[in-house]
């Protein structure tokens, strides 16, 4: 590792991408603290630390909602764009011979995608902007002022996606990812100094069940990511004139989790409804309808059982029916059988396509299972350690660091073993 890490830092290319990263991440932290006017901070960062749904969404913010910067947003907008995009590929023939066209075809796709991303972050910060008044953290009712809150939020989502592009580009992984990645990172140190600082000696024992359940969390999603089944896939021979071709023997590996995070961000964009509609329903003057605010509210309570078995059977869901989008059994299976070749004991064709099905349903609910309890492990552990107010452990937010770390280390990996394979032919 350490002789991998010499290399990265001798290598001239490669140490101004890594300055240039951390140049990046350097501007994104300071944006990340200059605030918008006209909301009250320290209420603000109360009424998180009391909605865990919020929370989550905090965490893809990079912790900017909660202190409600310029990048209040954070790339939900772009994320959720992305998402939409992907879908609709599957749906228009027209978008996925686009992006079967290469760099070209790509390049026509993440221009999409910001488009779409704006009108999304106009819907959004206008969502954020009826929260916050409606518990009266904006108190404000000038339409000036609030037209300027949702361009200033707008045009914050809009760098901070720029900002992600650029480390595409010019720095270290994926853009996109490594600024998510950064932002909860950073979120870090606070969190142990304000733990350090109200720790006592009877939570000692709590402590030590945290680090043991967070370093058990991030083994656990290691093997669940690098998790895969190898189906084997034998090629024929085939002669073409004087010389022989194929008869190797291969392997197809399907992921245990090919969804990633994406069905959690299905799964929290759907129980946020009920707790936005309950809070919008305790503000009218209707008393019946108020009434029925304060039993959707109760009932969408983010520890409740009935909210967690739900967020956790939506997150299977959605596991589901991402898997099925993003794999196609049949294509596959055409694939294989136009290259020559063909899954032992299994007939070419249609039966090859009801086999990988068949195997894919199976590893998928191993996948769907893992993702909906790291989904929940925030109200598991807090029923359990609620005496530690300071530690969160999330399993979304650990997710998603370690995945981006998998992800740069295998990138930095392949730049590694390509400049190797250039001084051995030079």
């Amino acid at each position: 590792m350490f002789k991998a890490l010499k290399e990265l830092i001798n290598i001239k290319d490669l140490r101004r991408k890594f300055l240039i990263t951390l140049a990046i991440f350097a501007v994104y932290r300071f944006v990340a603290h200059v605030p918008v006017p006209g909301v009250d901070v320290a209420k603000l960062q109360g009424f998180f630390r009391q909605n865990q749904l919020l929370g989550l969404l905090d965490v893809f913010s990079g912790g900017t909602l909660a202190n409600f910067s310029i990048m209040a947003l954070g790339l939900g907008p772009y994320i959720n764009a992305s998402i939409i995009l992907q879908l609709l590929t599957v749906v228009f023939p027209t978008l996925e011979e686009l992006s079967k066209e290469g760099e070209s075809g790509q390049e026509q796709i993440n221009q999409y995608t910001r488009l779409i991303t704006v009108p999304l972050a106009v819907v959004q910060s206008i969502g954020v902007i009826a929260i916050l008044k409606s518990s009266s953290i904006i108190t404000t009712t000038d339409p000036v002022q609030l037209i300027t809150i949702i361009l200033t939020m707008i045009a914050g989502t809009v760098f901070l996606m720029w900002l992600g592009e650029l480390l595409s580009e010019y720095g270290v992984g994926n853009g996109i990812s490594m600024i998510i990645f950064a932002g909860i990172v950073s979120r870090l140190p606070v969190t142990f100094l304000q733990t350090a600082v109200t720790a006592s000696s009877t939570q000692f024992t709590s402590y030590i069940v945290y680090a043991a359940l967070g370093f058990f969390v991030v083994a656990a999603v290691v093997a669940v990511n690098e998790a895969f089944r190898k189906v084997p896939v034998q090629y024929a021979k085939r002669v073409r004139g004087s010389r022989l071709y194929g008869g190797q023997t291969t392997f197809l590996p399907l992921k245990l989790n090919n969804a990633g995070m994406i069905p959690i961000i299905f799964a929290v964009s759907l129980t946020l409804i009920p707790s936005l509609l309950g809070r919008f329903l305790t503000t009218l003057s209707n008393p019946a309808m108020s009434s029925l605010g304060s039993t959707i509210s109760n009932l969408a309570q983010p520890r409740s059982f009935l909210y967690n078995l739900v967020y956790f059977l939506l997150v299977i869901a959605f596991t589901y029916f991402y898997t099925a989008i993003v794999f196609d059994p049949e294509k596959i299976a055409d694939q294989i059988k136009k290259n020559g070749g063909f899954i032992p004991g299994i007939r070419p064709g249609k039966p090859t396509a009801t086999y990988l099905s068949f195997i894919l349903t199976r590893i998928t609910l191993a996948g769907a299972l893992f993702l909906g309890l790291i989904a929940i492990l925030p109200a598991i552990v807090q029923a359990f350690l609620s005496d530690v107010s300071t530690l969160t452990l999330g399993g979304a937010g650990i997710l998603i660091v370690v995945s981006v770390v998998l992800e740069t280390t295998k990138q930095l990996e392949s730049q590694l073993v390509m400049r190797s394979y250039d001084s051995f032919l030079t």
